[in-house]
């Protein structure tokens, strides 16, 4: 196949947008080829309608491809430039013998972000069609290409994450991908010979496309919709007025206290946009996703909404697990394990995403979390096995990984790769399957070499990392060593550390089980860590080596990964516990929180953090439909209202063997 571009990025230099963290960059976002939308059009014949056709296709941002007309799909999955995927796709149904028409829109973002690897000024199409064998027709300089000039951007959304958008139904380019369009005027496509992408192999499952059909549609001056539920994808908006005349669309996760859609979002989107009508019956057709359940459609001076409709996108999603039989008759822990599920089948994309609206990205501490619940809940390994190669290959820019996944936003965080020993264990003590953990092993030991560079007499130092501890900082309970952001870390810390040897823990579990030499003896770092940290007078761990602060969140991760001697320090923990709940912690230090209960057997203490009233039953109460970001909508000043790291908590109550959970 051949990579094929527009004229504005034939032969441009791509700029390399990885770095670490603390190292200066000079790269910024695209400025001149922001918000590219560059469309591609051949008409090819055939004789007969092939007994089976397939379509090879990729692009670099995003692609939706059509084929006579119907979309056919969307893709490719987010990946780096040099490792980048490509799907293969039954298109045997749309063909027919004679004429047919392939048409593609690609778009380029050239933002600096957690999306996708963009702002790198690389742009390209790449399409091969097989029918029955034969290659019929590839990407070449017999495409057209031409800009859709319908759509202008009028702001921006979360972190930088996607462009808001007016959308123009005069434009000449609407209907581009129908057979008969009059693409006359449309230059000729240009191949890109310098272009240094590299396919690597197709994914095995793309998106699912789900129509959903609105519990209330309200017409009138203003068209009101209410989905149901919180839900990712594309709202789509018949409508006829005059030439000229705007509509506005404003879309939200939640109503105001008089019942309108709050389209400013807690987690900082603002889902208000225009829609010019042509002055026939037009059809508003998003092409980026947003998050959110409630819609309000408004023409400005008359015009008529004739059909409202919404396609929902998530990956492939087949509940495979059940209730676990001690929690089987409880309807609260039903409550809540339906949340989960619920989040996990409309929430993960082609990676497990962090929020659906802000960041639109993959984290990699989350995505520990979010891809061990979706394979525990599923049984499906697609996701986890897809997310844990992701961050092995960030590897590209520093050997103690990044943070964010196939993209061009470079931010580390030092807990997260600590993480990914414990959820591979755990993969193949559930899975069985030794294969894929032990194509991953070597590289993870990499990862844990590289992080010992940083030790000092057995304690882990400054990574060169953030150390993220507990988030949001509200939920620290003033964690006394602190350094967010690019800040050098002002001296070594209990959570990190007990990271740390967790980590390095759980690599021995693993290679035992395959029958492999231990990677390392976590003894001397263990009693390290106890002698700096641990205050045998208060029989609870300091926050710090140089500061005497005690707090609830530091002692979480010691407690979670059984890293004390001392049998008052549990008792001392689970005394804290029946204080402070399951609320005391947030995203990161609830699990081990947890993990630690399951280790004292105080399983009625576990079933009270599930059912608590201010945690998942909260959500719930408060009309989510999703889990949160935080215990509640007000826990945050940017709560995300669709964020599946808190879908954690099915773990716990699905009916697998608990006795997994701690390493």
């Amino acid at each position: 196949m051949k990579w094929i571009t527009d004229r504005t990025f034939s032969g441009v230099e791509p700029a390399d947008v990885f770095h670490r963290e603390r190292e200066p960059s000079s790269v910024s976002c695209d400025t001149e080829r922001l918000d590219s939308h560059i469309l591609f059009r051949r008409v090819f014949t055939l004789e007969k309608t092939p007994e089976k056709a397939l379509v090879t296709v990729t692009a670099d941002d995003r692609y939706k491809l059509y084929i006579n007309g119907v979309f056919v799909s969307e893709g490719p999955a987010p990946a780096y430039h040099d490792g980048y995927g490509y799907d293969i796709v039954d298109v045997t149904r749309y063909l027919s013998p004679g004429e047919n028409t392939v048409a593609a829109h690609t778009y380029y973002q050239g933002l600096i972000n957690r999306v996708w690897q963009s702002g790198d000024r690389r742009h390209g199409f790449a399409f091969e069609l097989c029918a029955d064998g034969k290659t019929v027709l590839g990407s070449d300089e017999t495409f057209l290409t031409h800009r859709h000039t319908g759509y202008s951007y009028t702001g921006r959304a979360g972190y930088d994450t996607q462009f808001l958008q007016k959308y123009d139904s005069r434009s000449p380019e609407v209907g581009f991908e129908l057979p008969g369009f009059d693409d006359s005027s449309w230059e000729r496509a240009t191949e890109n010979p310098g272009d240094d992408h590299v396919l690597t192999k197709p994914r095995e499952k793309g998106l699912c496309f789900e129509s959903i059909t609105p519990v209330k549609v309200v017409y009138g001056d203003s068209c009101f919709v209410d989905l149901g539920g919180e839900y990712v994808g594309y709202l789509s908006v018949t409508a006829k007025g005059e030439p000229g005349e705007t509509v506005r669309v404003r879309c939200g996760q939640e109503l105001d206290g008089e019942g309108r859609v709050r389209y400013r979002l807690r987690a900082g989107c603002c889902y208000d946009e225009e829609w010019i009508l042509s002055g026939g019956e037009d059809r508003l057709e998003w092409f980026d996703y947003k998050s959110f359940r409630y819609a309000e459609i408004t023409p400005l001076h008359g015009a008529k909404v004739l059909g409202v409709s919404f396609t929902a996108r998530h990956h492939g999603f087949t509940l495979a697990a059940a209730i676990k039989d001690a929690y089987k008759d409880d309807p609260d822990v039903k409550k809540v394990f339906d949340l989960c599920v619920r989040s996990q089948k409309y929430g993960v994309q082609e990676l497990p995403m962090d929020c659906m609206e802000r960041e639109k990205g993959t984290y990699l501490g989350d995505g520990c979390y979010t891809s061990l619940c979706n394979y525990v809940l599923s049984r499906d390994p697609d996701v986890l096995k897809r997310f844990v190669c992701a961050a092995l290959e960030s590897a590209r820019v520093t050997p103690t990984l990044m943070s964010c996944l196939y993209c061009s936003h470079m931010q580390e965080i030092a807990e997260y790769p600590l993480l990914l020993p414990e959820l591979l264990l755990r993969y193949l003590r559930l899975s069985g399957e030794p294969d894929f953990v032990f194509g991953c092993a070597a590289r993870v030991r990499s990862v844990l070499d590289a992080y010992k560079a940083y030790e000092k007499d057995h304690i882990l130092g400054d990574t060169g990392q953030w150390c993220v501890t507990e988030w949001p900082a509200n939920y620290r309970d003033g964690y006394a060593v602190v350094n967010d952001g690019n800040k050098p870390l002002p001296e070594p810390h209990v959570a990190i550390n007990a990271y740390y040897i967790n980590a390095i823990r759980a690599m021995n579990a693993i290679l035992s089980i395959l029958g492999e030499p231990e990677y390392r003896d976590e003894t001397p770092l263990r009693a390290a860590f106890n002698r700096a940290f641990y205050d045998e007078e208060k029989h609870l761990y300091r926050d710090g080596m140089n500061n005497g602060h005690v707090s609830y969140i530091g002692n979480a991760f010691p407690f979670g990964f059984g890293l004390c001697d001392d049998p008052m320090f549990y008792e001392k923990m689970t005394d804290w516990f029946c204080e402070k709940g399951v609320t005391g912690t947030s995203l990161f230090a609830t699990v081990p929180l947890l993990c630690g209960l399951i280790r004292m057997n105080r399983y009625d203490l576990l079933r009270s953090a599930i059912t608590d009233r201010r945690a998942w039953l909260n959500m719930i109460a408060e009309g989510g439909t999703a889990t949160f970001e935080c215990w509640g909508a007000d826990g945050k000043w940017n709560t995300s209202l669709f964020h599946l790291q808190n879908t954690h908590i099915a773990l716990f109550i699905a009916d697998i063997d608990q006795g997994l959970l701690p390493v």
